[in-house]
């Protein structure tokens, strides 16, 4: 390196001063070498440099301008270094990888991809050409270089659609490109109409290809709302192979899984559906009407043979499309769901044991919260022996307490929509004649809840939305049981978009009645879930915001505003007009309303648009009450990346208003349910003593549903938590506000029988609608106590069932877990009361005790021989009767060597154990697989039974398995739901024998 005398660069820079323009490039070639190193000395010379570059004449300006974007970039002026960057022609080489070249690349993608978004074809015609030619090369250096990912996120960010076609196109591994593509479109992309435009051009690609990918077909085709082509796809799968049969419903399956309620019925709808039955069946009764009752079974068998299937079908079509449509409808996977939470159930009675002794003399509050943890608990297991074991308990409940605590019976049957009904039958209205409203209102909030987003299955939700409506209108003018009916009538219809009942309810709601109006408005929203505010929805909006603004009521106006924040679900930009409308009220209800509108318009999206809007109401409007929902709202939005969420809400956690701290509760609740991230619980845990008792509830809350299902194996940090929580629970001196926390945290912990957790997406990554709902109104238990009940909407099942062809269980199908046991174990149960160890105690004699008893007895007796008027005897007896008794009273308190050496033993038989503990170990399904658990699962393809997907596409939920033996018989177990309560199912009769004497 040639450099002027002492280490600098001023001999250098005096000959830019000449006016030959060969010792200008001179100079210029040498700064060029030495700039990295004296760009502080030359920066002082950039004027003349950059006139060098804009000097037409002079022949080395793409030089010029090199050196002077060098100098900028070490300025850190990066906008001025990428504008002579631009200038610098062959200077500039992308595929040299340097920090200088990365940050202008950088910057020219980001002014790039600035000017696209704007979407504004005049902004498009000014772009430097320039810059458009380096994003064009940089996509053929990644291509070049096998980057096809990175090329991928430059054309989503960019809104390049033929380059995205190009990188998949020009992939060698388009099966990973698609699968990524798709995740990203889902996460990064943020305009919906481009990633729409993404999903076409995607399933394009996926139809070209030789071997068809149904599934992730099937899943763009949703993304698309294109229920049309699904069903066409499930109908030629259901005409072909039994392997054929299989990929179809295990498709069937995940689509119910992300809880599309319109999809699926749309989908539903437009399978075929068997011609009706000939006339001949109805002639053959009338001529043998004497033996019509004998041959009632008749019109049954008819679909066996007739209707003949298809031509080209198989022969056993008619039967598999009606299994098909049990799958699509929910009816078969609720079943499933109910006989896998009721046989695999691992609540702990001990625990509302222990809950019912510490609220037994407190107030209602408690009981209130002890019933709605009852619930959780239990969830989905049908199992109400508890509640029945202790009716007079439960009695103690009155008025909304009791409509809560009827309620509470639909989260525990959730899901059992045939017996809903016998369920409910002692407290829903008998003959229109109102008796105890407040129950007949649970019973009617109760049966949406067991048929919550099964409001068009085949098991008879129809008759029973037909029973709500009937109900709301016998309830006269009765807002309690109006206020059931209607809550009712929304989950069952939910994301129906039946304007029929959007008339109904729109009936109630302009009575003006506070409570029925309050759930009009939310039933409302649950009935037009998503419909978003164009064409007839957008008079719908305008009718529940104008009502908003003339009513007095605030429980009519958070009712019509979190109805209308429901219809906007998923809307996202198409939301954005109304959410200004909302965000800007004067009436501080109506923002509230806003906030939310923002979480189900943006669920899942990470918009920053979204976080930005919540993150300055949240530290700027005056009232308390929007502050803490547009704090707690970024957990919807930031779902999808849990991880930023406490980062993002630190310092709101930290601030002096309770109400934002407990918004920062709830958000981090929301969005890291389940996950046990190390940095939500560090952020939770120090608010689990703040000064204000409802923000320590809402940190209890939060914390438990943060470390759902973790065991103490993966983090020991569980095992303190459940400890404090059943401390705060059981001691007498901690504020109801708190304890309330306390009682709900253990019932979210152990919910579902410990077999299940919130979750907010689905496994192929789809948002799940019913969850997020479900969410958003639980959330308003703030000012509402009965809607504890719809967190049971966000409850995943967490099980491994394989399913064979005839969707029957297969006992022979096993999984392996690549980890301890213990890592992802059941906590364990509690044990008695130490009470009764203690009578143990008491009546105990240690060995030293009664050898020290036989030996004082024996001096006693020579005593008494030898010396018996001694007075000194006495007081030998005395000191050796106070010893005695010394040693009584030790033993009374028991000895502590004696209990220390006890208990050694089995700790130290624990440590062995823990020590012997396999690494890996096998289970049969169907059986409990946490989602920490599913990155560890793998499995032997060398069973009987192996999936009929890859098995890295599914090894967890329902999971549908090809026979590779069909030859051979079948050990298998069909589905059945658990019995109503009470009912026993009668033993099977047994096998035909004969009986032979003995000899």
């Amino acid at each position: 390196m040639t450099v002027a005398h002492g280490n600098s660069a001023a001999g250098v820079l005096a000959l830019l001063e000449e006016d030959d323009n060969a010792l200008k490039t001179h100079a210029l070639h040498k700064l060029n070498q030495v700039v990295d190193h004296y760009w502080a000395e030359i920066a002082d010379a950039i004027p003349v440099i950059e006139e060098l570059s804009e000097e037409k004449s002079f022949p080395d300006r793409e030089l010029a301008a090199y050196v002077a974007s060098k100098c900028f970039f070490h300025l850190e002026e990066y906008e001025d270094a990428l504008r002579l960057a631009l200038g610098a022609g062959k200077y500039l080489d992308l595929n040299t990888r340097s920090q200088y070249t990365d940050t202008i690349i950088a910057t020219c993608i980001d002014n790039y991809v600035a000017v696209r978004a704007k979407e504004d074809p005049e902004a498009e015609k000014a772009l430097d050409l320039r810059l458009t030619q380096v994003v064009e090369r940089m996509f053929e250096r990644c291509y070049a270089a096998g980057e096809f990912r990175q090329a991928m996120g430059i054309a989503l960010e960019t809104r390049r659609l033929d380059q995205v076609k190009e990188c998949l196109a020009r992939s060698t591994d388009v099966s990973a490109a698609l699968s990524y593509c798709f995740d990203i479109c889902k996460t990064v992309v943020s305009n919906r109409h481009f990633r729409l435009k993404v999903f076409e051009v995607m399933l394009e690609v996926y139809r070209s290809r030789p071997t068809q990918d149904y599934a992730s077909v099937c899943q763009v085709l949703q993304m698309l709302d294109n229920h049309v082509e699904v069903s066409k796809i499930l109908d030629q799968l259901m005409r072909g192979s039994d392997r054929d049969c299989l990929v179809a419903f295990q498709v069937a399956f995940d689509l119910n899984e992300n809880e599309n309620q319109k999809f699926l019925m749309n989908v539903y709808h437009s399978l075929p559906s068997p011609p009706a039955p000939a006339a001949e069946p109805a002639a053959d009764t009338t001529t043998t009407a004497e033996e019509g009752k004998t041959e009632a079974p008749a019109p049954a068998a008819v679909p066996v043979t007739p209707p003949q299937a298809p031509a080209g079908a198989r022969a056993d079509y008619w039967d598999k499309i009606a299994k098909l449509k049990q799958v699509l409808s929910g009816e078969f996977l609720v079943d499933l769901k109910l006989d896998f939470l009721h046989s695999q159930s691992d609540s702990d009675p001990l625990v509302m044991k222990t809950i019912k002794t510490a609220v037994e003399n407190r107030n209602s509050v408690l009981h209130h919260a002890a019933v709605i943890a009852h619930a959780y608990m239990h969830c989905g297991t049908t199992s109400d022996t508890f509640l029945r074991e202790n009716l007079e308990w439960l009695g103690k409940a009155t008025n909304w307490a009791k409509f809560t605590a009827t309620a509470s019976l639909g989260v525990v049957h959730k899901g059992h929509v045939r017996e809903s009904k016998n369920l409910l039958a002692p407290y829903l209205p008998q003959g229109g004649m109102t008796t105890s409203p407040y129950s007949e209102g649970g019973a009617l909030y109760a049966m949406g809840l067991i048929h919550a987003n099964k409001g068009f299955s085949g098991t008879g939700s129809k008759t029973t939305m037909e029973y709500l409506r009937n109900a709301l209108k016998n309830a006269g003018s009765d807002e309690t049981v109006q206020h059931g009916a209607c809550l009712g009538i929304g989950l069952c219809g939910l994301a129906s978009h039946d304007y029929e009942l959007y008339e109904e309810l729109k009936t109630v709601l302009f009575t003006d009645s506070a409570v029925a109006g309050e759930g009009a408005g939310l039933a409302i929203g649950l009935t037009l879930l998503g419909a978003g505010g164009e064409a007839r929805n957008g008079e719908i909006v305008k009718d529940l915001l104008a009502y908003a603004h003339d009513t007095k009521h605030e429980k009519i106006i958070r009712g019509c505003v979190m109805g209308i924040a429901l219809m906007m679900y998923e809307r996202e930009e198409q939301a954005d007009a109304l959410i200004e409308q909302l965000t800007r009220d004067k009436d501080p209800l109506i923002r509230y309303g806003g906030m939310y509108t923002v979480a189900m318009a943006y669920a899942g999206t990470a918009n920053n648009t979204a976080i930005r809007r919540l993150l300055h109401v949240a530290v700027s409007d005056v009232s308390d009450d929007v502050r803490r929902a547009a704090v707690t709202c970024l957990g919807f939005i930031l779902f999808r990346t849990p991880v930023q969420v406490p980062k993002l809400v630190s310092l709101l956690a930290e601030s002096f208003n309770p109400h934002v701290r407990y918004g920062a509760c709830v958000a981090v609740g929301i969005a890291c349910a389940g996950t046990a991230k190390n940095e939500a619980i560090q952020l939770l845990e120090p608010l689990l003593d703040d000064a204000v008792d409802y923000v320590r509830q809402g940190a209890l809350l939060a914390l438990a549903m943060v470390i759902m299902q973790e065991s103490e194996g993966r983090n020991p940090k569980v095992a303190a938590i459940r400890a404090k929580i059943m401390k705060l629970i059981t001691d007498k001196h901690v504020t109801t506000m708190t304890k309330m926390g306390a009682i709900l945290a253990q019932g979210i912990l152990d919910a579902g029988g410990r077999n299940v957790v919130i979750s907010l997406q689905s496994h192929t990554g789809f948002t799940k609608m019913a969850a997020v709902v479900g969410l958003a109104v639980w959330a308003q238990h703030w000012f509402w106590y009965p809607l504890f009940n719809f967190l049971e909407l966000s409850f995943q099942t967490t099980m491994a069932v394989g399913l064979n062809k005839d969707l029957k269980l297969p006992r022979g199908f096993e999984l392996t877990c690549n980890a301890k046991k213990s890592a992802f174990a059941t906590p364990k149960r509690m044990e008695e009361k130490k009470e009764e160890k203690k009578e143990l105690v008491a009546t105990a004699v240690l060995s030293t005790t009664a050898k020290a008893r036989a030996r004082q007895a024996k001096h006693d007796a020579k005593e008494k021989t030898a010396k018996p008027s001694d007075a000194s005897g006495d007081i030998v007896m005395e000191e050796k009767d106070s010893s005695a008794a010394d040693e009584e009273k030790k033993e009374e308190s028991g000895d502590a060597m004696e209990v220390d050496a006890e208990e050694a033993k089995p700790a130290t038989s624990k440590k062995a154990a823990v020590a012997k503990e396999p690494t890996v170990f096998t289970f049969r399904t169907p059986a409990r697989l946490t989602l920490a658990q599913e990155s560890v699962i793998s499995l032997d393809t060398a069973q009987r039974y192996v999936p009929v997907m890859h098995p890295a596409q599914r090894l967890a939920g329902v999971i549908m398995l090809r026979d590779t033996t069909p030859d051979e018989a079948e050990d298998v177990e069909a589905v059945k739901a658990p019995a109503a309560a009470g009912a026993e199912n009668e033993a099977d009769p047994p096998e035909p024998f004969e009986w032979q004497p003995s000899q």
